[in-house]
């Protein structure tokens, strides 16, 4: 079955960097695009960026562009979100989505904190 596991949250100052990753399995990565979604406290989802398949198109959110880099390696089934100047509205639990076969699947998610 299709499983996305995220890992790479952490605690982090303001201005400091983190690395998200998602591992992916049960479906052939290389043929499917992914998401980042986030979710803050006490606010709805929020879609960060995406990644085609092959890694070329990568549409980012306004609110993290410049400072943030979706990037995948097929070989390993892994997609990344760098992330640079974690400000303190980057604080929240970051999710990994795909959709295959008109399915939407989701991660449990890591947490991500840059406190104020």
């Amino acid at each position: 079955q299709v499983q996305l596991v995220e890992s790479g949250g952490g605690w982090v100052q303001p201005g400091g960097s983190l690395r998200l990753s998602c591992l992916a399995s049960g479906f052939t990565f290389s043929k499917y695009g992914m998401s980042w979604y986030r979710q803050a406290p006490g606010k709805g989802y929020e879609w960060v960026g995406s990644i085609g398949n092959n890694g070329i198109n990568r549409p980012i959110d306004d609110s993290v562009e410049g400072r943030s880099t979706i990037s995948r390696d097929n070989a390993k089934n892994m997609m990344y979100l760098q992330m640079n100047d974690l400000q303190p509205e980057d604080t929240a639990v970051y999710y990994c989505n795909t959709a295959v076969d008109n399915v939407d699947y989701w991660g449990r998610g890591t947490q991500d904190t840059a406190p104020s």
